[in-house]
């Protein structure tokens, strides 16, 4: 067996984290998974998969060693996809990644209309919190907000978002509308845990922003509810708000307090070289996503 398929079938197992799993997806015996494996561990002279009752995980050098077998996998179908002249009609599945509450805020009527630009593509939105390993989670493009790591291969800046603390109008008439850090303490809040906001929050000058939790909610969708109908304050984001801040749902507050700005980027792989799928969405979508005013 030719070095191509030893890698795409460690690469298989890697991902599928079983022998058997692997050799259903490869359509192979679990014999020839095994004899592949193990000629190719002999060939490198180094133990690549752990075996156990409860399947395989990688070895430190298997990590490694899938890594980079990855990038190879992904740069010959690139190469094979462009000969055979594939790059020139956008279609096929595109997988995106994106922050929480990104979807309905900014991101969906610019899906719909590149989809109805691009009819042969279809779109599999996957919504991740931090910086996605693009080629790890083979991911095509993710929206990204917060600094990108040194490894980011390819990156467009869209614009900055902003941390902020808000309120209902209804809840500040009844509350009053806090005028400093210290009135917070008659507050209430709306907290999320998965944010790490169940902690004290912290302004911008790194002041804890104390306020009586008065509901803790598992998602952030579901505090930002919560908040318009005057249950308490909120800190969050101000893209995950855009809406509500626009129809008058919510208010910030103490707007000054709140935090610095944060940048927001469209990170993709291979860049001029990737497939036309992903290139034509960067060309549709990054103009479009510039010009949201949830990201000035």
């Amino acid at each position: 067996m030719g070095r191509y398929r030893e890698m795409h079938t460690f690469v298989t197992v890697a991902q599928a984290g079983s022998l058997a799993a692997a050799a259903r997806h490869l359509k192979l015996s679990p014999a020839t998974v095994m004899r592949t494996i193990a000629a190719l561990e002999a060939r490198l002279h180094s133990t690549l998969l752990i075996r156990s009752p409860r399947g395989v995980r990688l070895s430190p050098a298997g990590e490694q060693f899938a890594q980079r077998c990855e990038h190879i996998l992904a740069q010959t179908q690139v190469a094979e996809r462009a000969a055979a002249g594939l790059h020139a009609s956008p279609e096929g599945q595109l997988t995106i990644a994106l922050p929480l509450l990104i979807d309905a805020q900014v991101f969906t009527p610019i899906a719909v209309a590149y989809l109805d630009a691009f009819p042969q593509v279809r779109l599999s939105i996957q919504a991740c919190e931090g910086v996605p390993r693009l080629l790890k989670d083979g991911i095509d493009v993710a929206i990204v907000v917060g600094a990108l790591p040194d490894s980011s291969e390819f990156a467009l800046a869209l614009g900055m978002v902003r941390p902020m603390l808000c309120a209902a109008p209804g809840y500040l008439a009844r509350w009053g509308r806090p005028g400093s850090l210290d009135e917070l303490k008659s507050h209430r809040a709306v907290l999320v845990p998965s944010t790490g906001q169940q902690a004290p929050w912290h302004s911008g000058s790194d002041r804890a922003l104390k306020a009586a939790r008065v509901l803790t909610c598992t998602t952030q969708r579901g505090a930002i509810h919560a908040a318009t109908l005057g249950l308490g304050l909120i800190r969050c984001m101000s893209h995950e708000v855009h809406e509500e801040l626009a129809s008058g749902a919510l208010e910030p507050i103490l707007s000054d307090l709140a935090g610095d700005e944060v940048p927001v980027y469209l990170s993709y792989r291979h860049g001029r070289r990737a497939e036309a799928r992903v290139r034509s969405f960067i060309d549709f979508a990054a103009p479009l996503l510039r010009d949201h005013p949830a990201f000035r």
